[in-house]
């Protein structure tokens, strides 16, 4: 599989404006609160945490990107980084010197897990499933991959493109053919070469190439772009992991779970570039002449390493931009040709008739073990159990590409893509060659390329390829796309590689370009260890035994992300009775007059008279409310968040709620574009400047600029009430949440409204 990291230009631009969300959403230029900041005592939601317990609030949560970063720059982890090197250095050794006994003993504990803990993969990728399903069909499937103002940095087509090319992988093409023929000839029940195993041939690969990989990419890609974007977290594992685990994800519990993904990526890659060097093999044989064999291999395994050290050290990325697009223009190449050239009408009557098969049978399929088949161990342990373990081991690999691509995106269309578009596109190519190969071996009667397919899949596929119109050009642009395919992943790899090995503050960066040379490296020596020990099946042997740790990941993943969520869904009950007790304006913008309205459309301030209007009016409505909070007994805590990118103090406010979580509202310099339609509007700049109205929610997404100071002032005591709305709704819950745990205080303990604004004396600016 193969995949590429979005370009970092727009990116940031991109994050500058929308990460001007709250401490607790990731909001880079402003800290979280810290007590020493105004000088007063930080009140926690229900109970004081333990340094070592799990958060169980979202003050606790907003501590994450603290306690997560020793350092604001990228840093090496060094245990991770030795002790997932010793394991992969010492797999390596003991495979090349002693390969067939590596051989032997990987087959043994393959058999082993086969039967005794095939339920328990099947049972795993069935739960993830119904998981990321779930996100997506509940109401918290609105929650976005970053601030709820956030918006996504590339277009639907281009996005779907991305995913695509994070999924489509060399391995692709090598089982594309072979699986279908051996599912035809053997397959798992029932007789070989019958009509229900003709129909089934084709759908046995689509189902291995369906949604349950896609979903474990989901799993991972979401929770680590939630995280990541949501609340100012690194973009890993540990941060999806710190609602469970707290600051300890930053120890050696978090160094295990870290190196166990890491191991478990290095062989999936190295699976992956295995395969397609036995594949690659073939057509550089073909095409320039080349002796088959081991040594050409290895020589490809080696040309990958030098390609991968060369992009590394120059940082072109731009350059691996453009090969992955040329992957995904030279694959479509190559499957359109296959159509337009083979049996057409065939092909699309199969493809239509396989999909539909797949949506039928994929219940039974997902929970099928073949506990009554005398043999279904076996065949489970070849097929369905190592393509599980495949994607489990590509999980953090390609959920951390998923991630980079989706800051913006809500959960429900972050996984109903990722689960759709590009699974049909897996569809369609496993379908065009699947049925391409059925329609030699059935209708044509070629046993000679079945057998052949079935022994050497790579010198099937190729020979399939042979049977086309035009056979050298297909062949040609085949073993372009597949080289394509086999770059990418290589470079790709080592990038994610060296990011798990590191601690990355940033979203946007990657780790060092030593670290990638290394990680290319030692991935090349774990993929010729395997090729010697015993090629294609020996890495299947591997991916299934390594993988097995990821599923313990999986599991926690779910548990940690299940647990934030119930935080969503409080606060979203909490804006559901805010609106049947809002007094004013129902939460939403503050209600403005008729020349107030005409006037902000046609207005379109610089940073400077946002600021002078910030000091004029804002300051001093807030100071006034401060005032009265603190007249009637609050706790109030008053101050500025500095602003570096704005280089102006934005005014902030927190009233303390004792055991509850407390009240803040913060006015904050958004920058926005000018647009293009209106009438009488300046195009002297392309900008200006919003001042938008910040709680622990993120943006308000309304613009106080132009309003007066007593509608500044009902502004605030509608979010103080709405606040109190929330707090009704998490205390009375059933089930306490990871906001606002269960607690025995009745609703009448809450802090009672203050005067309404008119009751509220001026008196005078911030102080």
């Amino acid at each position: 599989m193969w995949m590429t990291m979005p370009e970092d230009d727009q990116h940031r631009d991109d994050q500058h404006r929308d990460e001007q969300g709250s401490a607790g959403h990731g909001r880079a230029p402003h800290p979280p609160l810290e007590r020493s900041r105004f000088g007063g005592t930080e009140r926690e939601s229900g109970r004081r945490r333990h340094e070592d317990e799990a958060p169980f609030s979202r003050s606790d949560m907003s501590k994450g990107p603290t306690e997560l970063m020793e350092h604001r720059e990228p840093r090496v982890h060094w245990r991770v980084l030795i002790i997932a090197s010793v394991v992969i250095l010492a797999f390596s050794l003991w495979a090349m010197l002693m390969p067939q006994q590596a051989n032997a003993t990987m087959l043994a504990v393959v058999g082993w897990i086969s039967t005794n803990l095939g339920w328990y993969y099947v049972l795993t990728v069935t739960i993830v499933i119904g998981f990321v399903l779930w996100v997506a069909l509940s109401k918290e499937g609105k929650v976005r991959l970053g601030p709820d103002h956030s918006r996504p940095q590339y277009g639907l087509f281009t996005w779907v493109a991305m995913l695509f090319a994070a999924g489509v992988g060399i391995d692709m093409l090598f089982y594309s053919v072979t699986g279908p023929v051996v599912q035809y000839l053997d397959p798992p029940t029932g007789e070989g070469q019958s009509m229900a195993a003709t129909q089934d041939a084709v759908v046995w690969t689509m189902f291995h190439y369906g949604i349950a990989g896609w979903s474990m990419y989901a799993l991972l890609g979401m929770a680590m772009g939630y995280f990541s974007y949501r609340w100012g977290m690194p973009l890993s594992i540990r941060a999806a992991l710190y609602p469970l685990l707290g600051k300890r994800v930053r120890g050696p519990l978090g160094d295990s779970i870290s190196t166990i993904a890491l191991v478990g990526t290095v062989f999936g890659v190295a699976t992956s570039m295995g395969i397609g060097v036995v594949l690659l093999g073939v057509g550089f044989s073909m095409i320039f002449g080349l002796t088959q064999g081991i040594a050409l291999q290895i020589g490809l395994v080696v040309v990958a390493v030098v390609l991968t050290i060369a992009a590394t050290t120059s940082g072109v990325d731009k350059g691996i931009r453009w090969i992955s697009e040329l992957n995904l223009w030279s694959a479509a190449a190559m499957m359109l040709y296959i159509l337009f050239t083979g049996q057409t009408a065939y092909l699309l009557n199969a493809l239509v008739e396989n999909i539909g098969r797949f949506i039928v049978t994929l219940p039974e399929r997902t929970l099928q073990t073949f506990a009554y088949e005398p043999d279904g161990a076996e065949w489970m342990g070849s097929w369905t159990l190592f393509f599980w373990a495949f994607w489990l081991a590509w999980g953090p690999f390609v959920g951390v590409f998923l991630a980079r691509i989706s800051r913006g995106r809500t959960l429900r269309e972050f996984v109903i893509a990722a689960i759709t578009a590009p699974v049909l596109c897996d569809f369609f190519m496993v379908s065009l060659f699947g049925n391409s190969a059925l329609y030699e071996v059935i209708v044509n009667g070629n046993t000679a390329f079945a057998e052949l397919a079935v022994e050497s899949p790579e010198a099937g596929w190729y020979a399939l390829l042979e049977m086309f119109p035009g056979a050298m050009f297909l062949i040609g642009l085949a073993t372009l796309s597949g080289l394509l395919f086999y770059l990418t992943s290589a470079n790709s790899g080592a990038m994610v590689m060296s990011n798990f090995s590191s601690s990355i503050p940033e979203p946007s960066q990657d780790g060092p370009k030593w670290l990638r040379i290394y990680w290319a490296l030692l991935t090349a020596l774990l993929t010729i260890a395997m090729l010697l020990a015993g090629g294609v099946t020996t890495m299947e042997y591997a991916t299934l035994i390594f993988a097995l740790p990821v599923t313990v990941i999986a599991y926690l993943v779910m548990l940690s992300f299940s647990k934030v969520l119930r935080m969503e869904r409080a606060e979203r009950e909490g804006r559901v009775l805010q609106r049947r007790t809002m007094a004013t304006t129902g939460g939403k913008a503050p209600e403005r007059s008729w020349k107030q309205r005409l006037e902000r459309m046609r207005s379109f301030p610089s940073k400077r008279q946002v600021a002078q209007f910030l000091d004029r009016v804002v300051r001093p409505a807030m100071a006034d409310v401060v005032a009265e909070f603190r007249a009637q007994g609050y706790e109030v805590e008053q101050g500025r968040m500095a602003n570096a990118t704005t280089g102006v103090d934005e005014p902030l406010l927190r009233v303390s709620m004792e055991e509850f979580r407390d009240f803040h509202y913060q006015v904050a310099l958004v920058e926005a574009p000018v647009p293009m339609f209106g009438g009488r509007m300046s195009r002297e700049t392309d900008v200006y400047y919003r001042l938008e109205v910040f709680t622990q929610t993120g943006s308000g997404g309304y613009d106080l600029m132009g309003l007066t100071k007593q509608q500044i002032i009902d502004d605030v005591l509608d979010r103080y009430e709405a606040h109190l709305a929330f707090l009704t709704v998490s205390e009375e819950s059933d089930v306490a949440s990871v906001l606002t745990p269960r607690i025995p205080h009745p609703p009448s303990t809450l802090p009672a409204l203050p005067k309404t604004a008119d009751d509220i004396e001026d008196l005078g600016p911030e102080r």
